[in-house]
């Protein structure tokens, strides 16, 4: 496991935003961890276009905090 950071892609909003898979998500937000090579599709929509896949541990300039989620 890998310990994510705020401002790195697993904390965003934007970050396998169109994925099934919410409930991992969800895990990775309440415990700041993810699986090393975990890479999901970023949502921002200035990417879209670009099928861009980025790690847990990746980041850009468009951040924007996914919403807190409670335990």
């Amino acid at each position: 496991m890998i310990q994510i950071h705020e401002g790195q892609c697993g904390l965003c909003a934007h970050f396998g935003e169109h994925v099934a898979d919410q409930p991992q998500l969800i895990q990775i937000r309440l415990k700041g961890e993810a699986p090393e090579m975990l890479v999901e599709p970023c949502g921002l929509p200035e990417n879209e276009a670009l099928n861009l896949k980025v790690s847990v541990v990746s980041g850009c300039a468009g951040f924007t905090p996914a919403e807190k989620v409670q335990a």
